[in-house]
C-alpha cells in the first residue's frame, strides 16, 4: 500500500500516535499510544499531519 519506498509518501494515518492541542501554547502536542510518552511539539499552531487526534 505505500510503495514505492522512498517517495517521502504515506498513504492511511499513523494509527501508534495520537495528537492533542496544548490550552497553554496552542500548539499540537504528539504522543505514543501505549504508555502515552511525549514525543513532539509543533512550533506553529499547525496540526501533525496524518496523526490522530486524541479524544
Amino acid at each position: 500500500m505505500n510503495k514505492p519506498v522512498g517517495d517521502n509518501a504515506r498513504k492511511g494515518a499513523v494509527k501508534k500516535r495520537m495528537q492533542l492541542k496544548n490550552r497553554l501554547t496552542k500548539t499540537s502536542t504528539k504522543r505514543k499510544k501505549v504508555g502515552g510518552q511525549f514525543m513532539a511539539v509543533k512550533k506553529s499552531a499547525k496540526k501533525f499531519k496524518g496523526v490522530r487526534w486524541e479524544k
